[in-house]
């Protein structure tokens, strides 16, 4: 009889967990990132600037992102060990990744169009205060970029996707704002005007794009689809290194950002244990989540002796 509980057998099912320095620091660049899009977007309405207006609700659409990679954290460490998810709360910086994507392709189109209707009709731009605005916005984009890659920096190995989208997030508000500047200095100097809403719809084409890619990716992970065909090879040649074994059957998808599970029938000759069979697996990476189902190979119908 076994003297360890069900719970003490269990083993742990919260995969792709984050640490609080990592919510902490996110919170800063939020707090940091509202505040900038605050006075842009109230700057770039006063000066009739669209390259500010644009930087300022691209900024304004991360604040949204990362106010959902945030609220994701607090979710899935609330509820990392209950048993309503059947996998852990890995997918839920996935499903956070989805929907503020969503809100991204909105915005994009939203200052497409906005920047489409300036070369229709123009107005005047106060160039001195809108070129201030945007050197702010830039300083607070890089000090959210150190921030962000410091804690990269300091994890090593160990990669939280959620952090590292946020950290995508800032580099692009850097750029924008890095247009929004040039644009505001060529009209001002050169003449160029038309150049603020070109770099609008920049700004604009980059979100989307952004967006488009977050939403083929995450919405991939959410339907378990995986094309690691370098694991899947790899998890085959482990299982199979006896010449006895033969993997018949192999389904590999991601629980989360990072970590895999995988489910594997085989069938041997000489079956091993279930434990035998996952201490092969031991040198590949992220498989949070083995479960091995081994059957007996007697007679010449076997598949594994079809070769």
């Amino acid at each position: 009889m076994h003297t360890l509980s069900r719970q003490e057998l269990n083993h742990n099912h919260a995969f792709d967990q984050c640490t609080k320095s990592n919510e902490r620091k996110t919170m800063s660049v939020i707090i940091l990132t509202f505040i900038t899009m605050a006075v842009e977007i109230s700057t770039g309405i006063l000066t009739g600037s669209m390259a500010l207006l644009a930087d300022g609700w691209h900024m304004g659409t991360h604040v949204f992102a990362l106010g959902i990679t945030w609220f994701a954290y607090i979710l899935a460490r609330r509820y990392a060990h209950t048993t309503r998810f059947s996998f852990g709360t890995g997918k839920f910086g996935v499903l956070a990744g989805y929907t503020s994507a969503l809100f991204l392709g909105v915005a994009a189109v939203y200052m497409i169009v906005e920047s489409t209707k300036r070369f229709l009709y123009p107005v005047d731009i106060g160039f001195n205060e809108a070129i201030i605005v945007a050197i702010i916005g830039l300083l607070v984009n890089v000090l959210s970029i150190w921030l962000l890659h410091d804690d990269e920096d300091h994890h090593g190995h160990h990669h939280d996707h959620n952090l590292k989208a946020a950290y995508l997030h800032v580099l692009a508000d850097a750029l924008t704002s890095v247009l929004a500047i040039i644009a505001l200095l060529s009209g001002k100097y050169f003449g160029l005007v038309f150049l603020d809403p070109v770099m609008g719809l920049v700004g604009g084409v980059l979100i989307g794009s952004w967006s488009w890619g977050l939403l083929k990716s995450s919405g991939f992970i959410l339907l378990d689809g995986n094309q690691d065909n370098i694991t899947k090879q790899a998890i085959i040649d482990a299982i199979e290194v006896d010449q006895d074994a033969k993997v018949v059957d192999l389904h590999l998808w991601k629980l989360g950002s990072n970590s895999l599970g995988v489910l594997i029938t085989l069938v041997a000759g000489s079956p091993r244990s279930p434990q035998e069979y996952r201490d092969r697996l031991d040198q590949i990476h992220h498989l949070d989540h083995i479960t091995i189902e081994p059957h007996s190979c007697m007679d010449d119908r076997c598949v594994c002796r079809q070769q």
